[in-house]
């Protein structure tokens, strides 16, 4: 009998200690623990999913470019994705240089006669290579984009300057860089930073849209510019 009274007031004691713990040590109690696990149990066989919070705004994206580009840019989705891996570069860095240098249109030409999907210099091809075909395009644009990622040491910023201002001028102090590299690296950088965040859309791709960048995705919205 004193027994049984000794274990009662253990019992009230260990209840009044749980009570000044705050309310989370009511789990420490065995039904209650027990019901814990029953229920995370239960939800892990039938994989419930919880309803998604604030955090999940920004969605995974691995191995592919994120939804946020333009429509003419993800026409080339499967192409993009096998040029990064051919090059070992992130696709939503491909597709971040596609979207600014022609948005997707294989037949652009600049001004200073850079042509194709990655506006490549002529001076990049070897005689008798087709600059139009995207294949071949690709594989000379991406390959001075990796160059230029490995000369800054993986610093993409820098790297989107070195492709547009050259390397050599990208090591430059930026107060030397041309107006259109500065430009550029801006739109690049933050365009590419919400992509590889895996957002489903970017200010700076609306801003840069409507700086101009809505009229070479017009150019590129024309079918025979979606020839593969």
């Amino acid at each position: 009998m004193q027994r049984a009274i000794l274990l009662s007031e253990d019992l009230h004691q260990d209840g009044e200690a749980a009570q000044r713990g705050g309310c989370l040590s009511i789990l420490l109690f065995p039904p209650f623990s027990s019901i814990l696990f029953s229920a995370l149990l239960f939800l892990g066989l039938t994989k419930i999913t919880l309803p998604p919070t604030a955090s999940n705004e920004i969605e995974s994206q691995s191995g592919r470019p994120a939804q946020l580009f333009t429509q003419q840019v993800l026409y080339w989705k499967p192409e993009i994705i096998r040029w990064a891996a051919d090059n070992n570069l992130d696709p939503n860095l491909v597709a971040t240089v596609m979207q600014i240098e022609s948005c997707g249109n294989p037949n652009a030409v600049s001004s200073a006669g850079a042509m194709g999907l990655f506006q490549v210099m002529p001076y990049h091809f070897a005689e008798g290579e087709n600059p139009f075909s995207p294949n071949t395009n690709a594989a000379r644009g991406l390959n001075y984009l990796r160059n230029s990622l490995e000369a800054f040491h993986g610093d993409s910023g820098l790297a989107l300057a070195g492709y547009n201002g050259g390397i050599n001028g990208a090591r430059r102090p930026q107060s030397e860089w041309a107006q259109e590299t500065r430009d550029y690296q801006f739109w690049g950088e933050n365009i590419y930073a919400d992509a590889a965040a895996g957002r489903q859309s970017s200010p700076v791709l609306e801003q840069w849209l409507a700086a101009g960048g809505a009229s070479l995705c017009a150019q590129a919205e024309q079918r025979e510019a979606y020839a593969r």
